[in-house]
């Protein structure tokens, strides 16, 4: 698997060379490998990215801080929180779907109920 494009911004705001970050990237795909059984899939490639960021965080000491705030803040955040925002497109499809199932449901089962009593 080839190393993410992000790796080098990653690198720089944990402060560690890029090397070491493609040395944790690569342990990172042969643990997220391990685990997932498989070297290919979206959570195979979704667990390697959290991987990798768990062990930058390890490397940084688990925190990052910026220049401008003395705040200590964590790298994984964004990545998760990415992962939620994607999935809420496909939550709203999943609900309205469901809806409109159960609406037609619904209807046709009213629909025979009423020609079952006009036909007796």
């Amino acid at each position: 698997m080839n190393t993410p494009k992000i790796l080098p911004w990653v690198a720089r705001k944990a402060g560690i060379t890029d090397d070491h970050a493609i040395k944790l990237w690569k342990r990172s795909v042969r643990e997220a490998a391990t685990i997932a059984g498989r070297q290919d899939g979206s959570d195979f490639h979704k667990l390697s990215v959290e991987r990798f960021l768990d062990h930058v965080e390890a490397a940084a000491f688990g925190t990052v801080r910026h220049g401008y705030s003395n705040t200590p803040t964590r790298l994984s955040w964004f990545w998760r929180h990415q992962g939620r925002m994607a999935i809420f497109g496909l939550m709203a499809a999943e609900n309205a779907t469901r809806f409109w199932q159960n609406a037609w449901s619904d209807t046709m089962s009213g629909m025979l109920a009423q020609k079952r009593s006009n036909g007796r």
